[in-house]
Order: C-alpha cells, then sequence, then structure tokens
C-alpha cells in the first residue's frame, strides 16, 4: 500500500513532467494545524505560490526577499527562470535570470530611492549585483588578493550581508574555504576572517550572515556555523563576541525582523535526512521561543535542549529560507523538496 508520502512523491514527479503545476504537499488535516509555540503560532495557507511547472519551474527554493513596495523576490537554481517574483497573495508578477546555476544566496539593499539585489552563485563563483528587473551592475569575483584562494573554483559563496550605513558587503564563503570576506559598496577589499576550523572565530559553513542592527549604537554581525549548530557574533570588523547555541540544528542562514530573529533549519541531527527540518524563533536574548515544525524549544539550566521535527507536521521538506512580512506572516523556500513551491504560513 502506498504510504502518503509515497503517494505525493510520485504525483508531484508526474505533474512536473507533464508540464502541469505542481501538487501542494499540504494536506488538508494540515491547512489547519497551529503549529509553533507561545507567542509565535502558524496555519498553513494552501497552495500559496503554486504555479504552472511547465511555464515557470523551480529546483532548490533557495532564498526570498521582499522589496519596498512588497513584491516577494524568489531565487532558485532552475535557469529557465531563476527569479520569481510574487504579490503577498501568491500571484505571479514577473520572471528573469536564465544565467545563475548555483543561484542560492539572495539579499536585497538600498542606493539612494533605488533598491538592488546580491546573489550568490555557488557554480559561478561570484556574487552578482543586479537591479530588481535582472540587470547586472556589479560581480564579485573571488577575492584573490586575500592570498587564501589559489583558484576560483575555491570560492563557493552562499550568503552576503548589507550594511545600511554604509553599503559595504559581506560575503559568506560556506560552500567554499569558510571566510568572510568584506568590501566596501564599489567592490574594494576591506578584510577578510574566519576560515575553516572549529575555534571559536572559524567555521564549519558559514552558511548564512546578516547585519545585526537592533541596537543601533552597536550593530553587530550574526553568521551561521551550520555544521556546530550554532549562530555566532562578530563586530562589523572581524572581532569574534559569542555564540548562540542551536543543539541540533543545522540552520541556514537568520533573519531579523523587529526584535526576533528568524531562521530556517534544513534538518537536525536526530532525524534522518529525508524530509527534515523546521523554523526557529529567537527574541531578543537570543533565545529560542518557538520552533514552527519542531520540537518546543525547552531550556535546561540556560541550555537550550536538542530539538527536532515534528513529525506530525509533514508540510516541510528541508527549509532553506525564511521571509517575514509587515504581518509577520512567513514564507518558508525549501530545498530539495521535491520542485515544490514556497509555502506560507499565517500569524494565528
Amino acid at each position: 500500500m502506498q504510504t502518503r508520502r509515497t503517494f505525493l512523491k510520485h504525483t508531484a514527479l508526474a505533474s512536473a513532467a507533464l508540464g502541469g503545476p505542481v501538487v501542494s504537499f499540504t494536506s488538508r488535516k494540515e491547512e489547519a494545524v497551529v503549529i509553533g509555540q507561545g507567542t509565535h503560532k502558524y496555519r498553513v495557507v494552501p497552495n500559496w505560490g503554486v504555479l504552472d511547472a511547465g511555464k515557470n519551474p523551480v529546483n532548490d527554493c533557495h532564498e526570498m526577499v521582499q522589496d519596498a513596495r512588497g513584491r516577494i523576490f524568489l531565487l532558485g537554481n532552475e535557469t529557465k527562470n531563476n527569479v520569481l517574483i510574487y504579490d503577498r497573495s501568491g500571484k505571479l508578477l514577473d520572471s528573469w535570470g536564465t544565467t545563475y546555476p548555483g543561484g542560492h544566496g539572495l539579499s536585497i539593499g538600498t542606493e539612494g530611492t533605488d533598491q538592488y539585489l546580491l546573489i550568490c552563485d555557488t557554480d559561478r563563483h561570484q556574487v552578482i549585483k543586479t537591479d530588481l528587473a535582472g540587470k547586472e551592475l556589479m560581480k564579485l569575483d573571488y577575492p584573490r588578493e586575500t592570498g587564501v584562494y589559489a583558484y576560483p573554483g575555491q570560492f563557493k559563496p552562499t550568503e552576503t550581508a548589507i550594511n545600511p550605513v554604509n553599503g559595504d558587503i559581506y560575503v559568506a564563503d560556506g560552500y567554499g574555504s569558510n571566510y568572510i570576506t568584506q568590501f566596501d559598496r564599489t567592490g574594494k577589499l576591506i578584510r577578510y576572517f574566519g576560515g575553516a576550523g572549529a575555534a571559536n572565530e572559524q567555521f564549519d559553513c558559514c552558511h548564512g550572515i546578516i547585519v545585526d542592527s537592533r541596537n543601533a549604537s552597536n550593530p553587530t554581525l550574526l553568521i551561521t556555523d551550520r555544521r556546530h549548530n550554532a549562530l555566532k557574533r562578530f563586530t562589523l570588523d572581524g572581532k569574534y563576541l559569542s555564540t548562540i547555541s542551536l543543539p541540533g540544528s543545522y540552520v541556514c542562514r537568520p533573519v531579523i525582523k523587529g526584535d526576533h530573529i528568524y531562521a530556517a533549519v534544513f534538518r537536525s541531527t536526530s532525524d534522518s535526512y529525508p524530509d527534515s527540518g523546521y523554523v526557529q524563533i529567537l527574541d531578543k536574548n537570543d533565545k529560542v521561543v518557538s520552533t514552527p515544525g519542531g520540537s518546543a524549544p525547552v531550556y535546561q539550566n540556560g541550555q537550550l535542549q536538542e530539538q527536532r521535527k515534528d513529525r506530525s507536521f509533514m508540510s516541510f521538506l528541508h527549509p532553506h529560507d525564511v521571509l517575514v512580512d509587515n504581518d509577520e506572516n512567513l514564507y518558508v523556500a525549501q530545498w530539495a523538496s521535491r520542485k515544490t513551491y514556497p509555502i506560507k504560513l499565517e500569524r494565528a
């Protein structure tokens, strides 16, 4: 007898092969389920953003950002349309991009009255700056002048962060040599730090990075140390400050909205690899307060205990990024999710 998961997998693959719309992996039962804990609980919005896979296919849906007009930009590694642009209802507004086979990281910044995107491409070994319509404005190649890269293929950037004050760009080489490289807004190298290792100032997959400006007088960098199940805090000039331990969670990138940190977790150490993952939400004191799709956060003697997927909620298939809108709804892009579109979680 087919399991529900096997049935959905076969149905999705068949739909994609026929060029039809991909089925949602959310069952009617899960549409009514409330996930998360405490003050941050959510319900799935059924079929949000589901498109005709023959016209607008996706492969791995890596990251999402929202522009000043409220449009939602999704980046993936499907070169028929690397970037899909949605409105908040899930209607497709536009698409572009055919030259980003390793489209992975997506950040949005502002210069004057104009906004721009930074795309990390792990296959092109570049960071590409574009306008919101896809015109390429600047490219950051592997930082040869640092002396830590012998050839371009060692540079596989996964994420960028933008300092909103001066436009400096921080590049996290999460799939490469695990260095953080800082450039000014014109692409001039300022410094680099980190590298692979187990010391406090080093990383094992610095997958994500963001400038944390919640304390406006003392902004810092939050950087993922994914295989060490942690986020690490650094000064803006690369000095290590502290570690936020997230036992069991292979966290992707931190996202800040209001007082909270949001992060997608593509799997946990306690779960079997397939169909794992959840979302973590941390308060201003760096404590996990809710884990939609995962086990409730438990602290003992001030230490977070290991978390894992809530196996009663099967809509998540390796969350890779989370976008938070102004109503605090969540949009979750997923890696290795059988070419399914993002999931919207409405605040309950």
